[in-house]
């Protein structure tokens, strides 16, 4: 268990071994824990004082399925409180294979210099001159660290939104073909990543250091047990392995909880065009992969290699989040449009979220046409080029409703909402304000309660205690490494119990059920507390008006849930 320790003022690096505050700790406990402790919290995010910590979950290494993701973590440039964002591919596990639980990047190089970090087989960090890659995309210069430094290796990569610090930008990961198409985009991470002069990590995923298992034969048991329990549950089985994520896309239609057109109706008309079983069916027609291997150790394959009409590599993954937001909050129902909006975003390294919903924000004020595709790509290419306009986009929908002067932009703390409108999913209203990461679907997204018919979304009643309830679960289960899909497995008795095996023949440990929330408790209870020191209040933790004026069709409802009893959420 070792830190690398990265000061960029210095041009340092020391092999730690985890101070004794952090034992036990991995991924969003480890970030969320060290950004409390070490992070002024009002100092600049773009300014040498902040930290940006990345770390694998304390599974991640291990033959567990399905554990491949990392935490990447700092004070948000664009929500200015703690942050959180995660990523899949192959990072998390190549990071464990080492035994590395954390790289903690603090300091600050001189604007006119860019680095590369590169750990080797060993463990060995150094710094490299990257001046020669400034400026570049994130797929060619992806391709070329791969030539230069060889094929097996795991790569984090800004692209120019990072190198430029707008707040959307994230930073992108490979995946198991080399491909930088997973994104930590949420939060601005990839500005936090420019404003230390980093252009890229590259490790190498040929380590053979992981930490060691307390039980290892007990391990082994319960993970064959943990992943039975994952191809059992319909969802994880059968749905994901057969539409990925855009399986999403006609249920949420269904329940008038698909925000589009800038959240102005709850359903998208024409949705069937990019619906998850529209995309399978195109994509199978034109020779794609509907069931591509995106994550190490992933056996529900919800990924996709999404095609062209030449049979040429797009994008990959296709997601249901992006389908959305390039999609329904735009009015967009060409699935060639969305794809190349969404491989445009990987390539500046920039939250496909955030993006999407700012373009959304842009055709509500009547600068950009509903369902213009081609003014879309254009606006997102002006990212790259560093346009004015490129440069408000790259900022956000909080920045772009600025400069249009406009009053529907669907975001708390500066972040956008996810593919759920809180009008039609009220758990997620609590969620979206109440969360300290600001919007975000992650966080405690309650719509599996609604599919498996618990809970009413359209009625107040119980939506408190179920967006809490999942905010806990997921704070806990983002400290693991494990996939949020996969989760769903822990909804079952032989998933939890296989689950809480796992753990306690890692750790040596006795751990009973309650052990498990009590771990989200603790971590939600450090970054609340760094966001009151950043001078984070309660009117902070406020969805916008217009969810509250403006009923949304088909259901004609508002938020049900006052900010005040909005404010007994997570009152730990």
């Amino acid at each position: 268990m070792k830190f690398i320790n990265v000061n960029m003022t210095e041009k340092s690096i020391n092999l730690n071994d985890v101070p004794q505050q952090y034992l036990g700790l991995g991924g969003r406990g480890l970030t969320s824990t060290m950004i409390n402790a070490e992070v002024p919290p009002t100092c600049d995010p773009l300014g040498p004082d902040n930290k940006l910590i990345i770390a694998p979950g304390v599974l991640s290494g291990t033959s567990l399925v399905n554990t491949s993701r990392v935490s990447i973590g700092a004070k948000s440039p664009l929500t200015g409180g703690i942050k959180e964002s995660n990523a899949g591919g192959t990072t998390g596990a190549a990071l464990g294979h080492l035994g590395i639980t954390a790289i903690i990047i603090e300091g600050q190089a001189n604007d006119d210099e860019l680095y590369i970090l590169r750990i080797d087989h060993q463990g060995t960090a150094s710094l490299i001159p990257a001046n020669e890659y400034k400026g570049m995309r994130t797929y060619p210069l992806t391709q070329t660290l791969l030539k230069t430094y060889g094929e097996k290796s795991s790569i984090l990569v800004i692209g120019p939104a990072g190198e430029y610090q707008l707040t959307s930008a994230s930073i992108q990961a490979s995946d198991v073909d080399g491909r930088p198409c997973r994104a930590a985009g949420r939060g601005g991470m990839g500005a936090g990543m420019g404003a230390k002069r980093l252009k890229a990590i590259v490790i190498d995923s040929q380590g053979k250091k992981t930490d060691a298992i307390a039980d290892p034969q007990a391990f082994k048991e319960a993970a064959k047990a943990f992943a039975r329990a994952v191809k059992a549950h319909p969802l994880t089985g059968q749905m994901l392995p057969a539409l990925g994520t855009a399986g999403l896309v006609a249920p949420v239609n269904s329940m008038g909880a698909f925000p589009s057109l800038n959240a102005t109706t709850g359903v998208m008309e024409g949705w069937e065009k990019i619906s998850g079983e529209a995309l399978a069916e195109l994509n199978k027609k034109r020779g794609g992969n509907n069931t591509h291997l995106g994550c190490s150790q992933c056996i529900i394959r919800c990924s996709n290699e999404f095609v062209d009409k030449k049979g040429e590599f797009v994008t990959s993954s296709l997601e249901y989040e992006t389908i959305w937001s390039m999609g329904g909050m735009t009015g967009i129902d060409d699935l060639d449009i969305i794809a190349r909006l969404d491989r445009l975003c990987d390539d500046m390294g920039v939250d496909t979220m955030n993006t999407g919903v700012g373009i959304g924000v842009a055709m509500d004020a009547g600068k950009i046409k509903f369902g213009d595709g081609e003014a879309a790509i254009d606006i997102v290419e002006q990212i790259g080029l560093g346009t004015e306009l490129g440069k408000i986009l790259g900022n956000g929908p909080d920045a772009v409703g600025k400069h249009f002067n406009h009053h529907r932009v669907p975001t708390v703390k500066g972040q956008s909402i996810a593919a759920y409108d809180p009008r039609g999913m009220q758990g997620n209203a609590v969620t979206y304000a109440t969360s300290p990461m600001g919007a975000d679907h992650t966080a405690g997204n309650v719509v599996g309660e609604y599919m498996a018919g618990n809970l009413d979304p359209l009625k107040p009643e119980g939506q408190i205690e179920a967006s809490r309830n999942t905010q806990i679960a997921m704070a806990a289960l983002d400290c693991t490494g494990l996939c949020l899909l996969a989760s769903f497995a822990l909804t079952t008795p032989e998933g939890a119990e296989a689950f809480l095996n796992v753990m306690n023949a890692k750790f040596g440990a006795q751990l009973d059920p309650d052990d498990i929330p009590a771990l989200g408790v603790r971590v939600l209870k450090q970054e609340l507390e760094f966001n009151h020191k950043a001078g984070l209040t309660s009117e902070d933790d406020r969805l916008p008006e217009f969810f509250y004026k403006e009923p949304l069709l088909p259901h004609n409802k508002v938020v049900l849930i006052s900010p005040e009893e909005m404010d007994t959420a997570l009152n730990f």
